[in-house]
């Protein structure tokens, strides 16, 4: 310890070497700081989370039929079977899987149509294979769309992880506000094009039914009454036919209620070889229903074949009418991708919109020059939880300094050694950044500022805090009860105090040492322990600097005054 103490007293000795630790300080404080917006250690909300499953969310255009559906899922599983990790597959055509925390937040119980489906696959454990799930996804995303989506034109296949943080619909989800349904359609259609130029999403949608053509069989009272036939009795042949319905009952001593015989035509005899109106013609032609005179009528001679467009559903939020567009990330932050898109979103639409900012950061609002028309555009998902939680976490860490300060202002009566406690506290983030782009380095995938690093960074504060609070009030009593000079004071504090300083900061790195390698809690690891590292540096060199130069200790001149 001696010749650490000698050490300090020559760089508080000479004013050149005190202003060299100071600068030093500021320019890693800074470049470390500069980390952040030039993209050399990326800020998410969680990291991605390797499990034993994902899910293949397959949309066909409205109106598509089970068959259509059908051989897009086939494609799928066609390149799904071909993967040694994958145990088994389950299709579930015309409706979602059983519910999972992916489903329970993306819809998937609201899946009722024969347009839809949604593929399970499993995996062999996590620990038995080398390839994650997530950069399992990421590889066969491209190789699934490009194959299976032109099967059926407008088809969208998108790749569901199970997700490891907050339940969300997707990672960036873009909400279109307005008054009339078709500029809300047209303009959502505008956003999902820029989202597919924008590097880094995937999967994108819009979601929102496909407006198409469809035919209404309407019976033709006049005819039907002509050929001796009733209305019900061609209503009922319809429905019996394509829908099926319940004719009669059967008893059964095994079974404590009457069964309902169900009849409707086979798969194969009711289904239409193509969405035209001749196809439906000859089908109609085949179905022949027997008048009052024992006499056979063909039902395409008593109903009118109507064609008229679908009625896609209207969706709401907070009373007003909305269409989202949704995107997922491809191994990236979910922040970059909504800058970089929304600078596009701007750029690209400001010839035909005026373009205002509304009550959220990246909220925008958009004026149709032409005709007045107004459209907001507010952001959702996980992107947004990202954003609310770095804002709220860093207010959080505000809060705590100012209340550490104040503490601090009511101990030593002083607002100069308050400030040195506070540096100490907050320079920690140098180490809490600068172990972040070092973890990137040694390690295969990108590892993310999250959210549980910033969670390490506030409890840093304590632990910083203190380390100044030994300096100060050790280097304090020398000087009033040793009447030993300040300098020196310091320098012997500094010296006396080092050893239990390290021993605290390897008791904390070592415990941290086991969140390190998690893949939530990783960031809350490499945060204290990177955060302890700079922590000690900090307060065993540039801490004593600021307490040479603070008149405030001067504690021997007060006693004598």
């Amino acid at each position: 310890m001696k010749r650490y103490e000698k050490f300090i007293y020559s760089i508080l000795e000479k004013k050149s070497k005190k202003t060299l630790v100071i600068v030093a300080t500021l320019v890693a404080l800074a470049a470390s700081v500069m980390m952040i917006p030039t993209k050399i250690v990326l800020a998410k909300m969680l990291p991605g989370k390797s499990a034993n499953t994902f899910s293949v969310y397959i949309d066909l255009p409205t109106g598509s039929s089970i068959e259509e559906t059908k051989a897009v899922s086939e494609c799928v599983v066609d390149i799904l079977k071909k993967e040694k990790e994958v145990t088994d597959i389950e299709t579930f055509l015309g409706t979602g899987a059983p519910l999972d925390y992916a489903g329970l937040v993306k819809w998937s119980a609201f899946k009722n149509s024969e347009n839809l489906a949604e593929i399970v696959v499993n995996l062999t454990d996590k620990h038995h294979r080398e390839e994650r799930s997530y950069n399992m996804v990421h590889r066969l995303r491209p190789v699934i769309q490009k194959k299976c989506e032109p099967l059926i034109k407008g088809t969208s296949i998108k790749m569901i992880e199970q997700p490891a943080g907050p339940p969300t619909l997707a990672a960036i989800v873009a909400e279109i506000y307005g008054e009339d349904i078709t500029s809300i359609r047209k303009f959502a259609k505008k956003i999902a094009a820029i989202f597919k130029e924008t590097e880094g999403l995937a999967d994108v949608d819009i979601m929102e039914e496909e407006i198409y053509k469809k035919y209404n069989l309407v019976p033709n009272i006049d005819k039907i009454q002509k050929s001796g036939l009733s209305v019900e009795q061609v209503q009922k042949i319809m429905y019996l036919a394509f829908e099926g319905m319940g004719v009669g009952v059967k008893n059964s001593k095994d079974y404590p209620s009457q069964i309902e015989l169900f009849l409707r035509l086979s798969d194969d005899t009711r289904r239409f070889e193509s969405c035209s109106l001749e196809d439906i013609k000859s089908k109609l032609a085949s179905f022949e229903l027997m008048n009052q005179m024992g006499m056979m009528v063909p039902l395409i001679e008593v109903v009118d074949i109507v064609q008229t467009d679908s009625e896609p559903m209207i969706m709401h939020k907070n009373l007003k009418r909305y269409v989202n567009v949704i995107a997922e990330t491809d191994l990236v932050s979910q922040v970059y991708p909504l800058l970089e898109a929304r600078e596009k979103i701007i750029k690209e639409l400001s010839k035909d919109y005026e373009i205002e900012k509304t009550d959220y950061l990246f909220n925008l609002r958009f004026i149709d020059k032409k005709s007045g028309e107004v459209i907001d555009l507010k952001w959702d998902g996980e992107m947004k939880v990202t954003l609310d939680t770095f804002r709220d976490l860093g207010l959080a860490f505000i809060a705590a300094l100012i209340l550490i300060y104040l503490l601090m202002v009511v101990y030593y009566k002083s607002y100069t050694l308050s400030s040195i406690v506070m540096a100490g506290s907050f320079l920690s983030i140098i180490g809490v950044i600068v172990g972040h782009w070092v973890a990137d380095l040694v390690t295969a995938d990108t590892f993310f500022l999250t959210a549980t690093s910033l969670i390490g960074f506030i409890a840093l504060m304590g632990i910083s805090s203190r380390n100044s609070l030994l300096l100060i009030d050790f280097a304090k009593a020398l000087m009033e009860f040793k009447g030993m000079e300040k300098r020196r004071a310091i320098a012997v504090a500094t010296a006396t105090r080092a050893k239990p300083i390290m021993l605290t900061a390897i008791a904390i790195i070592l415990g941290s040492a086991l969140l390190a390698s998690d893949p939530i809690f990783g960031g809350l690891g490499v945060a204290l322990i990177g955060g302890t590292v700079a922590a000690v540096a900090v307060s065993l060199i540039f801490i004593p600097v600021l307490m040479d130069n603070a008149k405030a200790m001067d504690f021997t001149n007060k006693k004598e005054q």
